[in-house]
């Protein structure tokens, strides 16, 4: 059978089906319609993300002064890193006095401030898979609610006619199975870019655990030569 008549043949059966079926395909198409945007945006979110972090990483890393680090963070705010890196600077200027308890207090001080920043940026990271995950396990079952339906109109139909020929099956079937089709193809996409974000989320989390490691091994560093762990424009 040609590709246009098959696909004459699936318009043709969408644009008579009852108007339960109408409402389950509208559903499974605007789950559809939104979760491809959001598989988009994030694709583009962790792209931003990469790219922004290995700069900033590269300004980091080559040791430059901390005023052209501070400015990286400015720039590149994109990047959980550059974040956390901010979190501790902060942190660690808004201490004009090393705590009671010396310079340890201050470097977990600066910790907790980081691990904080690095959960708002994981949370950031995860927004709206949810979603993803909502359509890849709601979608095939809505869609199986159409077909549900569409064989109950099946049998009914026969039992209207008193004849279970191919004729009189064939089309209300085939309107059921559509259905369960749109929200196959809702549920595909969803649950594997939900997989594949979820990954990419745990990556960039195992990298925000190690660059604040990084961090307070250079704070370390900072603190052991002298008296008192400098802070403000000395610090990080």
């Amino acid at each position: 059978m040609p590709p246009e008549t098959v696909e004459n043949g699936v318009l043709e059966l969408i644009l008579s089906a009852g108007p339960v079926a109408k409402v389950v395909l509208g559903i499974l198409v605007a789950f559809s319609v939104v979760s491809w945007a959001l598989i988009v945006e994030k694709w583009w979110q962790f792209r931003r993300v990469r790219r922004q972090s290995l700069g900033f990483l590269k300004i980091y890393r080559e040791g430059r002064r901390e005023a052209a680090v501070h400015a990286a963070v400015k720039k590149y705010r994109e990047s959980p890193l550059a974040q956390i890196y901010a979190a501790a600077y902060q942190e660690m200027g808004s201490l004009e006095e090393p705590p009671d308890d010396g310079e340890e207090a201050a470097i977990e001080t600066a910790h907790r401030a980081m691990r904080r920043a690095a959960g708002h940026e994981v949370a950031r990271l995860e927004r709206y898979l949810p979603f993803l995950a909502t359509t890849a396990s709601a979608a095939p079952f809505i869609g199986l609610f159409g077909t549900v339906w569409g064989v109950m109109g099946a049998f009914h139909g026969i039992g209207q006619q008193g004849s279970a020929s191919l004729a009189v099956v064939a089309p209300p079937i085939a309107e059921a199975l559509i259905a369960t089709a749109f929200g196959l193809g809702a549920a595909i996409p969803a649950v594997i870019a939900y997989n594949y974000y979820v990954n990419r989320v745990k990556h960039w989390a195992a990298e925000m655990d190690g660059f604040i490691l990084d961090v307070l091994n250079a704070l370390a560093r900072a603190a052991a030569p002298g008296p008192r762990l400098r802070t403000g424009k000395d610090g990080l």
